[in-house]
């Protein structure tokens, strides 16, 4: 396993913070302070390392403090015995600018991969009770963190989409060279969509095992037992059951032919209705509860014991991967019932590196508080002498 953790962090006109520098260490770290301080900002940051986005937001703008014209992340990464200076300019409206070891990375998603992290949060009851556009956004993260080059073919499909649906508007209007042009952009988006599809399937496959063991742990041995289907619009990616550990899946050039199959199917509802019918980003990720789908029919209690186990699957899965992620718990413990507080601190104090946030210290369980941060009123202060005095990135924030 690789030994991965943060051993500081340093934000420069991030949210709410003007500037914090703070040193971190392996094992659980508590971030304690009245809501609206910014603890959640804190892990945000983090998070924003490993996938180059918000877990609250989907642009960057919301990111800069209010006044500044960009924010700045930079974090010192601890990978066995090697050190890594990561450093982030958040631009909107400008392409952003990242260096590791003070190098520029050509392009920005090229970060992606080298931290990892799984984050837990109230917001994540809709990945069971949501619409299925949040678990196509979950897997796709997961399948970018598992392998970092499949955000270009992400990107690259988003990008076809787009072009694809606003060509089908127009084809409504003049059906003659307009639809001519549609069938290269077919070409694209069953390429492209056949690669997204393949990678979900693999994920999806690999996952539900430690999904499955993650809820029996969470909700008790005697619960009825949680699996993971994939629902598709092209049939032969899946109708949202679960497959059988061990079934062979389609490859990529199978389901391209059986996505432009389901292409040309659809033309004329799609040049009908202007807009793309057939393809990934109308799928779902089925979770399901014994023998019914889990949206619906899921009390609060197991929707939450599932969300909890979906991300305690995923941090899992990349820990089979060889890479050891950070773990973020972001306000979970008080919403949390005895059994499964148990079961996440279980998980949390395993993992290389934990990073916790809490309105109130009693909220979080005994054995994760070796290190707690206090804070309040523009500043992060650890309360264990160690931790301030710990090592520490000592360069300006510009």
């Amino acid at each position: 396993m690789l030994r991965v953790y943060l051993r500081h962090l340093q934000l420069g006109s991030f949210r709410n913070w003007d500037r914090v520098d703070l040193a971190l260490r392996p094992g659980p770290t508590v971030f304690v302070g009245r809501n609206g301080e910014g603890k959640t900002n804190l892990v945000e940051a983090v998070g924003y390392l490993a996938t180059m986005g918000s877990h609250r937001v989907a642009g960057d703008a919301p990111l800069v403090r209010q006044g500044a014209s960009q924010a700045v992340v930079r974090a010192a990464l601890r990978r066995e015995d090697r050190e890594l200076l990561v450093e982030i300019e958040i631009n909107p409206g400008r392409a952003n600018r990242v260096r590791v070891n003070r190098a520029p990375l050509p392009r920005p998603r090229e970060l992606l991969g080298l931290v990892k992290s799984v984050l837990f949060a109230p917001e994540d009851l809709v990945l069971v009770r949501g619409d299925p556009a949040e678990r196509r956004r979950f897997l796709d993260d997961l399948l970018v963190s598992r392998t970092p080059r499949l955000a270009g073919v992400r990107s690259d499909y988003d990008r076809v989409l787009k072009q694809r649906n606003a060509l089908l508007k127009t084809a409504r209007m003049a059906r003659g060279d307009a639809l001519a042009t549609l069938d290269v952009w077919d070409g694209h988006l069953v390429d492209l969509g056949g690669q997204l599809l393949a990678a979900r399937l693999r994920l999806v496959a690999d996952l539900a095992p430690h999904v499955t063991r993650a809820y029996a742990g969470v909700a008790g041995a005697d619960a009825a037992v949680a699996a993971l289907g994939y629902a598709s619009t092209v049939p032969l990616a899946g109708d949202g059951k679960p497959v059988p550990e061990g079934t062979a899946l389609p490859d990529a050039a199978e389901l391209s032919a059986a996505l432009r199959e389901r292409v040309a199917e659809r033309r004329g509802d799609e040049v009908d209705r202007g807009m793309t019918l057939v393809g990934p980003h109308r799928d779902d990720l089925v979770v399901s509860l014994g023998s019914m789908p889990a949206k619906g029919f899921a009390s609060h209690g197991e929707s939450w014991s599932l969300a909890l186990a979906l991300k305690l699957g995923c941090f899992a899965l990349l820990r089979a991967d060889g890479d050891e992620p950070i773990l973020v718990l972001d306000d979970v413990f008080a919403t949390l019932d005895t059994d499964r507080r148990a079961a996440l601190a279980t998980v949390a104090r395993s993992a290389e590196q934990s990073l916790v946030t809490a309105a109130v210290l009693d909220d979080v369980p005994a054995e994760l508080r070796s290190t707690v941060v206090q804070v309040a009123g523009g500043q992060a202060v650890p309360l264990d002498p160690e931790a301030a005095e710990d090592g520490a990135v000592r360069e300006e924030v510009r």
